[in-house]
């Protein structure tokens, strides 16, 4: 998967569209990321203990590969992710911009 915790995304399709947020988790077998701020459902908990409370409390869900797409950090744009081996090591780059990520 070429998206990874920490990276910058915008949201491509979907009710998201236009959000920016980091990613938290990355979920390789599903092909999902959880971002913060994106993908929010309500979720109607019940009172357990002192600590949770209950009520009505956000989630973020994860939101599928496709439908997001990486922001470069040097151009600022949405990008694909390509990748530059040399000898010793692999380097995610922007096709964009060229520079790595």
């Amino acid at each position: 998967m070429k998206i990874k915790k920490g990276d910058t995304i915008i949201v491509t399709l979907g009710k998201d569209r236009g959000k920016k947020g980091k990613v938290e988790k990355v979920f390789p077998k599903q092909e999902a990321v959880q971002v913060a701020g994106v993908n929010t459902y309500k979720r109607h908990m019940k009172k357990r203990d002192e600590k949770n409370p209950g009520g009505i409390v956000d989630k973020n869900r994860p939101i599928s590969v496709s439908k997001v797409s990486v922001v470069c950090p040097s151009c600022g744009k949405p990008t694909r992710v390509g990748f530059l081996v040399t000898k010793n090591e692999k380097v995610r780059i922007c096709r964009k911009c060229g520079k790595k990520l």
